[in-house]
Order: C-alpha cells, then structure tokens, then sequence
C-alpha cells in the first residue's frame, strides 16, 4: 500500500537532516524503505508522475511551508537547524 502524505512527512525530514538532498534520490531511497511493489512503485497520475513520488512531493511542500526545510535550489531540499533547535 502506497503511504499517503502524511505517514511521509517525518521519512523526508529525516532523509534532509545530514544535509542537502535531491528530492529524486529521497523518493528512490523511500520506495525501498517502505518496501513498495513494482506495481506500486509504477502507478502513475495523469501528470506524469508515479503516486507515491507525488506524495513526497506534497509531503516536501507541507514541510517548506511548516519551516522545517529550505528549498535551497530546485529540486534540492536541507533540513533547517533551527527549526530542530526551536522544538
């Protein structure tokens, strides 16, 4: 079963915490943490991207806006010590 975004927020945080990161490399890294299918890894929407890429994509986004990662450049994400600091 394809996690939805929400299990993901705190997998891509962690992924980001030793430093920048490719969100690519987090989406492959993740598919293989959570033991996804062929089938499941290959279920795509209607834009073009697989499922489950597009909820680390949203999970992503919901945490850049909650301020615990900075988008540095695109498609590259690092996790903000201060914000870990702060908690």
């Amino acid at each position: 079963m394809i996690p939805d975004f929400q299990t993901l927020m705190l997998p891509v945080l962690r992924a980001s915490k030793s430093g920048e990161v490719r969100i690519s490399d987090v989406v492959r890294q993740l598919e293989d943490d959570f033991h996804l299918s062929p089938e499941e890894r290959t279920q795509f929407l209607k834009s073009g991207q697989t499922r489950f890429e597009n909820r680390v994509y949203w999970a992503k986004s919901y945490l850049g806006q909650a301020g615990l990662i900075n988008l540095t450049k695109r498609h590259i994400f690092v996790f903000l010590i201060e914000a870990s600091r702060a908690r």
